[in-house]
């Protein structure tokens, strides 16, 4: 049993739980940017939690059925429609052989999430099916003409509708400070915690880049290469933040001035271009 891609859209990924705890050997967790969704799909269609779906950047994804599938579409929300009729968000859909799943750009957030029941049967490496876009590890972007194979169907549970993950407005994140803050001005983490920043176009799987204030530091040598994680918040050269995302780099030269919260990351992911982004400072641990 498989999907047909008929259209890719912009960059459409094979995503899962990613491969945590391999930062050792140099290699980044990468999975679903957005972890609530990749929870959220496959908890409608009765799979595990992690199992591996498509991670559709900006929409314009189109899926054919060889046979009768059952599939559902979590994160941004945006149009979703079956062989041209509309069908809802967030809930399990029977896509009958030969019709078409297809998904418009997103009103509200960036990444959408599509599942199918029994989950994409891709190949493995390093214990996941996830797309690294820095290391190159796992299944390249899909492109039309690909098949995908589904796995082992199970049971679909019995839910309502699943709430849709997009925001509108300012965007909070919580943050740590540190553990180089003192490589910065008091002014200039002042700066972090007061400012509206602007989400660049740059902005990618590896790290989402900010637009704002130049924070200014109080040391101008470099910094020897330190271990980095999911939501560390680099400050570059030019004075701006970068937010490391789930295919960041596992060292960094560029000193760290905090550190968003982990839940927060998944927030961060439905941050499209020119959406605001607001810090607020949690205690440490």
């Amino acid at each position: 049993m498989s999907l047909i891609v008929e259209q890719s859209g912009l960059r459409s990924l094979v995503q899962d739980g990613g491969r945590p705890h391999l930062g050792h050997l140099g290699v980044s967790p990468s999975g679903a940017f957005d972890r609530t969704a990749l929870r959220q799909v496959n908890t409608l269609l009765g799979n595990y939690p992690e199992t591996a779906v498509v991670e559709v950047l900006g929409g314009g994804l189109a899926l054919r059925a060889e046979e009768a599938t059952v599939c559902a579409v979590t994160g941004a929300v945006g149009p979703i429609t079956v062989d041209g009729v509309p069908v809802a968000y967030g809930r399990a859909v029977l896509l009958q052989s030969g019709q078409i799943l297809a998904l418009g750009p997103p009103t509200t957030g960036l990444r959408t999430y599509v599942g199918v029941c029994g989950g994409f049967a891709v190949a493995r490496e390093l214990g996941s099916s996830s797309t690294d876009t820095l290391a190159g590890l796992g299944p390249r972007a899909l492109k039309a003409g690909d098949r995908l194979d589904i796995g082992q169907r199970q049971p679909l549970p019995e839910l309502q509708d699943v709430p849709p993950l997009g925001r509108v407005g300012d965007l909070t994140l919580g943050v740590i400070i540190g553990p180089r803050d003192d490589w910065f001005t008091a002014d200039a983490l002042r700066q972090l915690l007061e400012s509206r920043w602007e989400v660049g176009s740059a902005s990618d799987r590896i790290g989402v880049r900010l637009s704002g204030p130049v924070l200014e530091r109080t040391r101008s040598e470099e910094l020897p290469s330190e271990p980095c994680i999911r939501g560390s918040i680099q400050v570059a050269a030019d004075g701006q933040p970068i937010v490391f995302g789930p295919d960041h780099p596992v060292t960094g030269g560029y000193p760290v001035i905090a550190t968003v919260v982990d839940v927060d990351t998944d927030l961060l992911a439905q941050a499209a271009p020119g959406h605001s982004v607001r810090f607020r400072r949690r205690p440490s641990p």
